[in-house]
């Protein structure tokens, strides 16, 4: 019997555990990749912790996958895939197909859609099998450990600015410049947009300078964002990558007329926002979650014509759980990768 190795949890918040499953046949439609990297993001907590309905123990979380096709189900060649080629899985892991936004082609929204680590087994572990219409492939200037995070952070950033309001020229703020603003960033640059980092502390100032910001705003200066935003003209959009309510709610009153806030922090906590903020300016608020694999297709490709790479910090399998409490603890920069 071949096996593989995967780090899971047996109960709610438990301790990651190395332990070797048997190999299994993807079934028609389906496809086995064998797993080079994947990224740790702060949404594996929601699986880990059991806080989504539907998930079960135990867990093998991680949904910023990038290996290369090991084995193929029935009718996946037929659809332009083979062996050895290099593949990325991210946040959309698959969709139902016949869900209404799947018959509209909003795929992203699937009311089933099928996020590794609570569909199915994620990417803390050395194989995964995944539906073919997950696969996104990886271009050669791209490694693993890049092509990873790209999956679900990179797309995230990326595609909320792409099908945002704004358009090249245009003031456009970036809430965070962690795990995913610190992509945000570089993204917005290359979009051609005048790009304004926002984050806590004067210190940060010189990294948002390095990701290409123009402009720099400390939250804790004590001159409020939203001011500072207006000093600057006002901002067409704000992409909130911040998990922060009551830092994204800062950011409104910074928004110029017609101007739209971008979610894509997540946070249970209720936005602060009252309807005269908006209808007075017809400003606009909406979440954005994530990409198809089609995205991420495109995503990586964007990224590698302008050279954008995530900041990432690479620990091997046997370390999944010294990595997950590193990403936990808000300590990781800025995304923790297990490789190998």
């Amino acid at each position: 019997m071949s096996t593989y190795r995967a780090a899971q949890v047996t109960a709610p918040n438990g301790t990651f555990e190395l332990v070797e499953r048997e190999v299994r046949q993807p079934g028609p439609g389906h496809v086995r990749i064998a797993v080079e990297a994947c990224g740790v993001c702060h949404s594996d907590a929601l699986f880990v912790s059991g806080g989504l309905p539907g998930v079960s123990f135990p867990e093998v979380p991680g949904h910023e996958i990038a290996g290369r096709l090991e084995e193929l189900g029935e009718g996946v060649r037929e659809r332009g895939w083979q062996e050895g080629d290099r593949v990325a899985v991210g946040w959309f892991g698959g969709s139902c197909g016949h869900c209404r936004p799947c018959r509209e082609g909003d795929f992203i929204v699937c009311r089933n859609l099928k996020v590794p680590g609570w569909a199915y087994d994620g990417g803390f572990g050395e194989k995964v099998i995944a539906p073919v219409d997950a696969l996104a492939r990886i271009p050669e200037a791209l490694s693993p450990s890049d092509a990873g995070p790209m999956a679900c952070a990179g797309v995230t950033t990326y595609d909320g600015l792409r099908r945002s309001s704004a358009r090249p020229g245009d003031l456009v703020a970036v809430l965070g410049i962690g795990g995913l603003g610190h992509l945000g960033v570089q993204y917005a640059v290359a979009m051609g947009f005048e790009t304004v980092a926002i984050a806590r502390g004067a210190a940060k100032a010189d990294f948002a300078k390095q990701l290409g910001a123009h402009h720099y705003v400390d939250s804790t200066s004590g001159t409020p964002v939203a001011e500072a935003l207006q000093s600057l003209g006002g901002a067409k959009v704000v992409l909130a990558t911040a998990g922060n309510s009551e830092a994204i709610t800062a950011t409104v009153d910074g928004l110029a007329h017609r101007g739209e806030l971008v979610v894509i922090g997540a946070d249970t906590a209720p936005l602060g926002i009252n309807p005269t903020q908006l209808l007075m300016a017809g400003r606009v608020v909406r979440g954005h979650p994530s990409g198809t694999s089609q995205d991420v297709e495109d995503t990586m490709a964007f990224s590698a014509l302008h050279g954008i790479r995530p900041t990432t910090e690479n620990v091997p399998l046997d370390d999944a759980d010294a990595a997950y409490q590193k990403m936990l603890s808000g300590k990781a920069r800025f995304r923790m990768v297990l490789t190998g």
